[in-house]
């Protein structure tokens, strides 16, 4: 394949040089934070997002920015889709510290925050977003704990009109089985007030039409609360968001865990979808800044019991896996961290895109608050004979699926290892493909045999594991070119690769995921 036949996303990673607020319409990808897509009526792709403006105050615009795209590479910008606080959301707030015994509060109108989105169409002329609204303050003063999320509803009959956005109200707030015993330390996770975190929605309708709203960060996990189709609101009437022994039914059940019982789960940003009969749960794990990774798990029902690869028993408490994302940097460039909290999404006929932020590693040279820098991480996603989705290496650049041959695959390999270990970033190793002897020449599967399936275009190893292949974009040549990529699970493990046919660099991405490794 000549990389001449589609030129490769040109614009920058380090986008410091656009990032202030006047050049907005060039961001293109960057600044995306939690993002959640739509494909609208019109044809175009809508990303919305939590604010995140680098070097920019996040209330410019408005809250809860968009940007669109017919082809998911070039994207425009188009501003905030909620110009201030709802009107509801203090009223509330002192409405359910009254029922507290608690003092009304007046917070500043500016420091309540605004977080992850999700947005999906509900039918022709119908979109919904589920939105979070984070209070500032504490519950009783100093030294108690932090004060309720919300999440709220917002409704649109085109996306394209982001002024269309119009705020249907209050949806759920944060529940807890601790009655009025609020008075917490806020170090004291063992004793968090709070069961469920209302923040990070995710939305979907089953086809069996029931629509289901999945939530929550940290404290005890994340929940599924059914909604009413016709009303965007909970199914059951809700009573008061505290109870005794148990968070109220009404506010929604478990349906994954790290630990039962633990409220400090370093687990958040849930995203569900349905395909071929499982629901997919796809979880954002460890901390926000470089650890951040993202996990998968299924279940047939939408309420679970939810499973990962291992057959583990994520409802009941299991670590999610197989990892899907990782921090990880390859020979060149400083590579990527915080690589989670994603959307997942088709094009109608089965082809699935994973989207979250990517953020640079912290210390880059040149680059203040480098970390701080984050760029929409767009992949496609392959999926196994088994059914489970392996997000590709490289960043979806809208390359040409010309069929790749044997010839192709001969060559050094950049192979980086994503282990359960993701408090820093994996570095690759070179592992070479013979073609002459069908054999890996070198790296961690040295002397293991190797066939290609053109049909299929998939690699087997000796070791049985099947390596999906397909063409995209390698970021990290300068200039951009075109490679080719795989992924694979095997042994419990997730396998990505990439390869450059033009210049002869080839670049791997390989997720081990063993249950008996430990996770940093």
């Amino acid at each position: 394949m000549n990389s001449r036949i589609m030129s490769a996303p040109t614009y920058a990673d380090d986008y410091t040089s656009i990032s202030d607020w006047s050049k907005r319409s060039q961001w293109n990808l960057a600044n995306v934070h939690d993002p959640s897509v739509v494909l609208a009526e019109d044809g175009y792709y809508y990303m919305y997002q939590t604010d995140a403006s680098y070097g920019n105050a996040h209330t410019a615009g408005g809250h809860f920015h968009s940007r669109r795209s017919k082809d998911l590479v070039n994207w425009e910008y188009l501003g905030g889709t909620m110009k201030n606080l709802p009107e509801w959301v203090v009223p509330k707030l002192n409405e359910i510290r009254k029922e507290m015994g608690l003092a009304e509060v007046n917070p500043n109108i500016n420091d309540f925050g605004y977080w992850a989105p999700v947005v999906r169409k509900v039918k022709n002329g119908l979109y919904r977003m589920y939105y979070s609204i984070v209070c500032p303050g504490t519950l009783n003063g100093a030294n108690t704990w932090s004060e309720r999320a919300f999440i709220g509803l917002m409704e649109n009959n085109d996306p394209a009109n982001n002024n269309g956005w119009v705020d249907k109200g209050y949806v759920i707030t944060n529940a807890s089985d601790k009655g009025l015993n609020f008075n917490i330390k806020p170090n004291d996770w063992a004793n968090c007030y709070y069961k469920w975190n209302a923040i990070d929605p995710s939305y979907i309708i089953t086809p069996e039409g029931e629509h289901w709203l999945v939530y929550g960060s940290w404290h005890s996990g994340i929940a599924a609360l059914k909604l009413n189709g016709e009303t965007g609101k909970p199914a059951e009437t809700l009573g008061q968001p505290w109870a005794t022994g148990q968070a109220p039914a009404e506010y929604g059940q478990l349906i994954a865990t790290r630990q039962t019982g633990n409220r400090w789960q370093a687990s958040e940003g849930p995203e569900i979808i349905y395909r071929d009969g499982y629901y997919y749960l796809f979880l954002a794990y460890d901390a926000l800044d470089v650890p951040y990774n993202t996990r998968v798990v299924r279940s047939k029902s939408i309420t679970g019991p939810y499973v990962g690869i291992d057959g583990k028993d994520v409802t009941a408490g299991a670590d999610a896996l197989p990892i899907v994302t990782h921090p990880y940097k390859f020979s060149k460039g400083y590579g990527w961290v915080g690589i989670a909290h994603c959307a997942i999404f088709d094009d109608g006929k089965d082809n699935w895109f994973y989207v979250s932020q990517g953020r640079m590693p912290k210390d880059v040279p040149g680059i203040n608050a480098s970390n701080a820098i984050m760029m929409g991480h767009l992949h496609s996603i392959r999926w196994t004979k088994n059914g489970w989705p392996l997000v590709m290496p490289e960043r979806y650049g809208a390359v040409p699926q010309a069929p790749i041959t044997e010839n192709e695959i001969a060559g050094d390999w950049e192979h980086l290892a994503l282990t359960t270990s993701t408090g820093t970033q994996r570095t690759s190793e070179t592992m070479t493909y013979d073609l002459g002897t069908h054999k890996i020449t070198s790296g961690s599967w040295k002397n293991a045999t190797w066939t290609f399936d053109a049909a299929t275009q998939t690699i087997t190893t000796s070791a049985g594991v099947v390596l999906y292949l397909q063409r995209e974009v390698d970021w990290e040549a300068s200039p951009r070119t075109h490679t080719i990529v795989y992924a694979a699970q095997g042994n419990q493990k997730d396998i990505l690769g990439e390869e450059t046919p033009i210049t002869l660099y080839r670049k791997i991405i390989c997720v081990l995921l063993s249950p008996s490794q430990s996770r940093a």
